[in-house]
């Protein structure tokens, strides 16, 4: 990026808003920002300013990611200089336009996490950071009302990016990224691409054709999305076993651990829109149980890669499984998990459910054997 001999007096191009406040828009270095912002805290007993408390954990997370250059600021803060002096705007050749910050200070409308961190790297190396530019908007003479009514405006209409949206975007820049990944690996995050990669193949195995829904993809007659998926086999990739083995041997064995469940409660596989075992509730469990799975296998000295190996170890678990349905009645094996207010498994979809849950199967499961 070119740097400004005078990061103060900055060319920019000036729109006039519907709001009553001209706006300057262009780029200013983090030097000269940093030395200039205040942004208005909301103090709900007096009815002033209206920013929410900053999260220094969301500021240093960023400041890491800039240091590291795994990521950049391409979107404009939002500013206001609230009085401004005459002069602020000189035309000096139609269209370009100086703004004069010497003397202003500005108020943070939208950007105090950017800001924030960029404050920290300035702080911490101001030969490096000071030059560095972000692109901002500013409202020249807007009250502390105009602002608090464009925050509004922005905070209430932004949309996060869907998690499975997130995840698929990941995986794609991690593939032709290695920076990136490398920066994954050292945050601890590259199981979500690892996950990505194992749901994305998995959606093409006999059972879980058609089950797993992406991105943009209509529900149909799916059971579940693909984040949920990603989200389910975290604990999976962090065990010992499972996380140092290659992808190709991942698939095998979900694949094989899917079709011993199928040998066991075949009836859950036929419509799964109707049961729950193949939806997130029953996902996240089955994936958790897998844990205990492997290592009984691995102790009998089982084959993990066969589906006749889990039917044997789970079919007691799975078979013996019971619970009140909403009905009032006892439901049984594959019934237990029925959909709605047939089954029972719809009452444990808690995260404290689920851990009761898992509990329940786990204690049915065979004894490890050591030798």
């Amino acid at each position: 990026m070119t740097t400004n001999p005078n990061p103060t007096d900055i060319p920019v191009s000036v729109r006039t808003a519907k709001s009553r406040s001209p706006q300057a828009v262009g780029v200013i270095t983090a030097g000269a920002l940093v030395e200039r912002f205040t942004v208005p805290q909301r103090d709900s007993r007096h009815k002033r300013g209206y920013q929410r408390p900053v999260s220094p954990t969301r500021v240093n997370k960023l400041a890491a990611d800039l240091r590291a250059g795994t990521v950049d600021l391409p979107t404009a803060v939002l500013l206001n200089v609230r009085q401004p002096k005459d002069g602020i705007l000189d035309s000096v050749e139609e269209p370009t336009t100086v703004l004069h910050l010497d003397g202003h200070e500005l108020f943070v409308v939208d950007g105090q996490h950017r800001i924030e961190a960029l404050q920290k790297l300035v702080d911490e190396n101001p030969e490096k950071w000071s030059s560095y530019e972000i692109p901002f908007v500013c409202m020249i003479g807007a009250d502390e009302t105009e602002e608090m009514t464009q925050f509004y405006v922005v905070n209430s209409t932004a949309k996060s990016v869907r998690t499975d949206l997130a995840l698929d975007l990941l995986k794609q820049q991690a593939e032709s990224n290695p920076d990136l990944m490398a920066n994954l690996v050292q945050k601890g995050e590259d199981w979500k691409v690892e996950g990505q990669s194992i749901t994305e193949t998995l959606s093409a195995s006999r059972l879980w054709k058609n089950r797993i829904r992406f991105p943009s993809d209509p529900k149909g007659e799916t059971t579940i999305g693909s984040a949920g998926v990603v989200s389910s086999l975290k604990q999976l990739l962090d065990t010992p076993y499972f996380g140092q083995i290659s992808t190709e041997n991942r698939l095998r064995i979900l694949d094989a651990y899917w079709e011993g469940i199928n040998q066991v409660i075949p009836e859950v596989f036929i419509d799964p829109t109707e049961f729950a075992i193949q939806k997130s509730t029953g996902v996240q469990i089955m994936h958790q149980l897998l844990v205990s799975a492997i290592e009984l296998l691995r102790s009998k000295g089982m084959s993990v890669v066969e589906p006749e190996s889990y039917a044997e170890v789970l079919e007691d678990a799975l078979l013996n499984l019971e619970g009140d349905s909403a009905e009032g009645g006892v439901v049984r094996g594959a019934d237990f998990w029925r959909s709605g207010v047939h089954g029972a498994a719809g009452s444990f979809s808690s995260n404290a459910g689920r851990r009761v849950l898992l509990a329940r199967l786990r204690t049915e499961l065979p004894a490890v054997e050591v030798e």
